[in-house]
């Protein structure tokens, strides 16, 4: 897998962490620098945990499933791609309450937004992939766009988080098609 997917796959994940930063944004009237950063902090550093711990797991199983890799990376990208799209359809009138920059209220969330995440870290152990590198991409890309989602969310409101999710969504699915495609017919 090249530098250029995982990227890509890197943007579409960190969109759920984008919508719930626009969200996060929304709640503040004048940010603080502690604001903009701790959600970057807390999703980015779940981004790149969750794939790890996924990417152990599939290594564990791969060698007795490797004839069925493409088949589970596609269906698990297709059907993580497919939810956030579905999702980006639905209307959220969900309210942040309280202080949602408290550790208990970030944690929760970081966990929540990194779910699919861990289902592509699986995916990645059936891959030719660069596990560190990969995580370090997939942190550092959810960080940024994290902290970009608690700006627009700040100055835009809620604008673009569905159109984030659903594109983050179209993303993952492309890709898990494009590794069914490869190893199909090119492989």
């Amino acid at each position: 897998m090249g530098i250029l997917e995982i990227i890509l796959i890197a943007i579409g994940l960190s969109m759920d962490a984008f919508a719930v930063s626009v969200t996060l944004g929304l709640s503040v009237k004048k940010l603080k620098m502690k604001e903009v950063l701790l959600p970057g902090i807390y999703f980015g550093s779940f981004q790149a945990l969750m794939p790890l711990v996924g990417y152990f797991s599939g290594v564990y199983f791969a060698s007795k499933i490797h004839f069925l890799d493409h088949w589970i990376a596609f269906v698990l990208l297709a059907l993580i791609g497919g939810k956030m799209i579905k999702d980006s359809f639905e209307k959220d009138e969900e309210k942040v309450k309280g202080n949602p920059f408290q550790f208990v209220t970030l944690l929760l969330l970081a966990v929540a937004t990194s779910i699919d995440a861990l289902a592509v870290g699986v995916a990645f152990a059936f891959l030719d992939v660069a596990i560190w590198t990969t995580i370090l991409i997939i942190g550092f890309t959810t960080f940024c766009i994290s902290l970009i989602g608690v700006k627009v969310g700040n100055i835009c409101g809620a604008k673009y988080k569905s159109k984030a999710e659903f594109l983050g969504g179209a993303v993952l699915v492309l890709l898990g098609f494009k590794i069914l495609i490869e190893h199909l017919f090119f492989h």
